[in-house]
């Protein structure tokens, strides 16, 4: 279905060998390179401007723990927005340095060329950098060491960057990010690391700005917000590879999606309301048939209309059940029987994503998104650790299936998805399992967790409310589709989002021109304006749980299609995952080891 390279990832998952870099790509900090893209911002190939320093070589502390070098605290930026959150810090394995010590507790150190850890050197050493933005919160800059070995002791170079988050309104968060991108891309050649294999990785918030990044390399949308806090000029601010794990995003379209994948779960609604959720599944409905999405054989998917005015069948639709089917007979392969549900748990947790002790501002000291409830249910879509990290409003909903306890052999397993009437069956022969629908998967497994207007509240108090503030604090409306359908039915909330969206930022930019910023397929599909206006990222990794609830599975699906049509992307590993929630999801293994292992395999694949 979605291409990708599985073969070669499962055989590093396999085995301890880890696979021979690529040669380093990068020639100097002043021309930077384009993964793809044929037109993009100037910045890329531009003369370097900048009044920041280089990273300073005497300045290194080391961990003998870790055997890590390490500097914390460095400026990205020379005219910083918040400068408590605009640092960053870099890890480097020992054995790339030649280190003399100072005798003040740092170390100046230079670069071994003939140095290697795993399968790396200091010149093609991968960089990886963790978005750990649940919510799109902000990511606080490292005032300590943190305990990074899982990368290091591979041979990559990590490096975590402070960003501003949705207090600030977007793009604020990105460009922070991208502005850090641009800084180590100056210092090529200075520490170690292959600057054109950066690689980020990030779940939930994170993984959207992982796939924002990953999508809008040199962008010149950007340009005035990055001049504005002083980022390096005439650098590329594209990476190599994206990590998403149940990335929220494509904000444009998430109310309405929402709405046509899981409206059907909503009980209770006025008159209006029910008109407004049907009238967005429609709108979403008109989005995909014009959008101009592909199967891998070229053939489009589309919606058709019914005579009752739903959109509930066609190609799209067939190719949703078919992701649907694949999810559960993967789980199926993968799953040994006895299987005992109520403890399976989440598969994964953060990982490297949040060193230890690391907390995203707002989140209780301690705390991490750490994965769903344990357990097949249909409210796995969010755990009351993620929702004191990330802030987004969540109704849990007692409808649909709540498997537990230990099921003998897959048919148990069968029988308890059709506990409330049949909608799965399987064929024992074939070992395959087909369900009757989308709809009957979504009332079992994935109901409604959020109130209409899922990511646009009436009330504008969802945290992607605030994202499209205004730096105060406050949220503001940002989907002009809803707009237009409240209009129309004359709600009393339509003058709040028209006045909303008539509002520009201090640099002078509409909701909707920081909604496409923020939207990967604006820049991914042809039927839309940015397309070709970026350095998309040549590799990507996507992984969601299919029962989360915090965001319709097409979010995932359409995001996989836009980049496996995309000229110039090599790999899209996609999976949807059966049985798990708003996590980081895996088939199987550990998350941080999977992404290491991807990671490794895009090396060997350059």
């Amino acid at each position: 279905m979605i291409k990708r390279f599985s073969i070669i990832l499962c055989a590093i998952l396999a085995s301890t060998i880890v696979f021979a870099g690529c040669t380093n790509n990068s020639s100097s900090s002043d021309s930077g390179s384009k993964s793809t893209a044929s037109s993009a911002s100037s910045a890329a190939t531009g003369e370097v401007k900048t009044t920041l320093d280089k990273i300073d070589m005497t300045k290194w502390q080391y961990n003998a723990d870790d055997k890590v070098y390490y500097q914390i605290g460095i400026s990205y930026c020379s005219n910083p927005a918040n400068e408590s959150y605009e640092k960053l810090a870099v890890f480097v394995p020992a054995d790339y340095f030649e280190a003399t010590d100072n005798g003040d507790g740092t170390y100046t150190c230079s670069l071994k060329s003939d140095a290697t850890v795993g399968s790396y050197t200091a010149a093609t050493a991968p960089i990886v950098m963790p978005i750990n933005t649940p919510g799109y919160s902000a990511q606080s800059a490292l005032t300590d060491y943190k305990d990074v070995s899982d990368y290091t002791d591979q041979g990559f170079i990590y490096v975590h960057a402070g960003c501003r988050g949705r207090d600030d309104g977007a793009p604020a968060g990105v460009t922070d990010l991208k502005a850090a991108i641009r800084y180590i891309r100056y210092n090529s050649g200075v520490i170690a690391g292959d600057t054109e294999s950066i690689f980020t990785f990030g779940m939930s918030g994170g993984g959207a700005q992982s796939a924002i990044v990953g999508a809008t390399g040199d962008s010149e949308l950007y340009n005035d917000y990055l001049t504005a806090i002083g980022a390096v000029e005439g650098v590329s601010d594209a990476v190599a590879g994206s990590m998403c794990w149940c990335p929220i995003t494509n904000l444009d379209t998430a109310d309405a999606s929402y709405e046509w994948m899981m409206g059907t779960t909503r009980s209770g609604l006025s008159d209006e309301e029910q008109q407004i959720s049907d009238k967005l599944a429609q709108a979403y409905a008109s989005y995909v048939n014009s959008a101009g999405f592909t199967d891998e054989n070229g053939n489009a998917l589309t919606l058709t209309e019914s005579s009752s005015g739903i959109y509930q069948s066609g190609s799209y639709y067939d190719y949703i059940k078919t992701v649907i089917e694949t999810s559960l007979n993967n789980f199926l392969s993968d799953t040994s029987f006895p299987y005992d549900a109520s403890s399976s748990g989440s598969k994964g947790g953060m990982g490297g994503g949040m060193p230890s002790g690391e907390k995203p501002d707002g989140a209780p000291s301690g705390d991490k998104p750490d994965g769903a409830p344990g357990g097949d249910s249909s409210n796995s879509g969010s755990s009351s650790k993620i929702e004191d990290v990330d802030n987004v409003t969540r109704n849990n909903t007692s409808s649909g299936l709540s498997l537990s306890g230990t099921y003998e052999t897959i048919q148990d397993y069968i029988d308890a998805l059709n506990a409330n009437g049949e909608w799965v069956t399987y064929d024992s022969s074939a070992k395959k399992a087909t369900i009757t629908s989308v709809e009957a998967f979504v009332n079992a497994l994935k109901t409604a967790s959020k109130n209409l207007g899922a990511f646009d509240q009436f009330d504008s108090g969802q945290a992607e409310n605030t994202l499209f503030g205004y730096a105060d604090g406050n949220g503001a409306h940002f989907d002009s589709t809803l707009a237009s359908i409240l209009k129309e039915l004359g709600s009393d909330y339509a003058s709040a989002y028209e006045t909303d969206l008539a509002k520009t930022d201090s640099a002078g930019k509409t909701a909707e021109e920081r909604v496409n910023m923020y939207t990967p397929l604006y820049y991914l599909l042809q039927s839309e304006k940015g397309y070709g206006t970026s350095t998309v990222a040549k590799y990507w990794r996507i992984r969601t749980g299919i029962c989360q609830s915090d965001t319709a599975l097409t979010t995932e699906v359409n995001l996989a299609l836009a980049l496996e049509n995309y000229n110039g992307v090599k790999d899209v590993d996609f999976e949807t995952v059966w049985g798990q929630g708003h996590t980081e999801a895996e088939r199987t293994g550990d998350s941080t080891e999977n992404f290491i292992a991807w990671v490794n395999a895009c090396m060997s694949n350059q």
